[in-house]
């Protein structure tokens, strides 16, 4: 959303030498991308000091279109949030509180200063890299503050320990207008080179977006017919216990049926306590202690478990003890890493008395 929003402000802003004049329209967008997300004020910071710096009459600028559509956006947003949150609240701030001022966002994961540098931003521009590197030395005054607000938006992010591609997305849509002029000077080699850009990004694309990673998606189809049994009394209630990194499957969102699910929860430490573990954590280091505890006894047990396969092993003696089935074996992606897998597989447990029942 963040990005949409900043193409759509962008397609607005009176860049120098440009015929567009729709200040108010693009600092409504901004608005919203800041309200949406408040980091997206980074991006757009040198694009509306340059702005200001350029108008001729600053004060009617700041006065007739940037405090009201500010304004605005910003009452509206706090009218909503407040009338969901049932309190006043100011939700912008505390994004900001949480994750900049209170580091929060370290607990998940930090990376080098130079990460954005050396693989974030190769990574998210991918084979336009070369494009928009020759496009930098094309650039004429009028595309020279969107270079600025780019290098801008990787130093500040830079300065973050938390780092995330996602981050920096909204700074493509500015990378691709130098990726533009660049084919354009190409001449004879331009249709070439859009072939390649296309090749490159479209091969990628089917195979990140139709297989890779794609078993937490397909796991849940699998689990669809659970639903049939949340009206049937002849049939214990279904629980199914995703034994997996936290939020790795959409849950709820794909089912659509109030069945009952757990998975392992990672929420950051809001006490400040030093010895804080994550339940997800906890698992890992000790699955079948956590197991032991989680579940005590065969009533508690829960009627499906989901799991990545590296954990079967580790967790054999706990599926094969209370008589767990593997009903489905689901691929997921060639890469793993992590606390991932190959495959994904989801084990059932037999209500038959005698596990030797089941063979036959």
């Amino acid at each position: 959303m963040e990005t949409t929003l900043t193409v759509l402000a962008l397609s607005y802003y009176p860049l120098h030498g440009s015929r567009t004049h729709h200040s108010w329209k693009y600092l409504l967008l901004v608005s919203l991308a800041v309200i949406v997300r408040p980091t997206a004020l980074i991006v757009w910071l040198p694009l509306l000091l340059h702005h200001l710096w350029r108008e001729e009459n600053k004060l009617k600028l700041i006065t007739h279109q940037g405090l009201p559509v500010v304004a605005v956006t910003l009452a509206l947003s706090t009218l909503i949030d407040c009338t969901f949150y049932g309190q006043w609240t100011f939700v912008q701030w505390n994004f900001v509180k949480f994750n900049v001022l209170h580091s929060v966002a370290e607990f998940y994961g930090t990376h080098p200063w130079h990460w954005y540098l050396t693989q974030g931003f190769p990574v998210v521009i991918g084979p336009h890299l070369p494009f928009f590197l020759h496009g930098c030395t094309l650039s004429g005054k009028m595309h020279r503050t969107l270079l600025m607000s780019i290098i801008w938006t990787l130093t500040i992010y830079s300065f973050l320990a938390h780092k995330e591609f996602r981050f920096i997305y909204p700074v493509l849509p500015f990378c691709m207008i130098f990726c533009g002029t660049s084919l354009v000077k190409l001449r004879s080699w331009r249709k070439p080179a859009a072939g390649v850009l296309l090749l490159l990004n479209l091969l990628p694309s089917l195979y990140t977006g139709l297989v890779h990673q794609r078993g937490v998606l397909d796991v849940m189809p699998h689990l669809q017919h659970l639903c049939d049994h949340t009206n049937s009394h002849s049939s214990p209630e279904p629980h199914v216990v995703f034994l997996m990194p936290c939020h790795s499957t959409p849950l709820y969102s794909h089912l659509h049926c109030p069945i009952r699910l757990r998975f392992l929860e990672c929420p950051p430490d809001l006490r400040g306590d030093p010895n804080y573990v994550d339940e997800a954590s906890s698992f890992y280091a000790d699955p079948l202690g956590w197991l032991g505890t989680s579940y005590p006894n065969a009533s508690t047990l829960p009627s499906h478990v989901v799991l990545f396969h590296p954990l079967e092993k580790e967790m054999s003696a706990f599926l094969n003890g209370n008589r767990f089935i593997k009903k489905s074996d689901i691929f997921h992606t060639h890469f793993p890493e992590g606390r991932t897998g190959n495959r994904i597989y989801i084990y059932e447990r037999s209500l038959e008395a005698d596990p030797q029942s089941r063979q036959h």
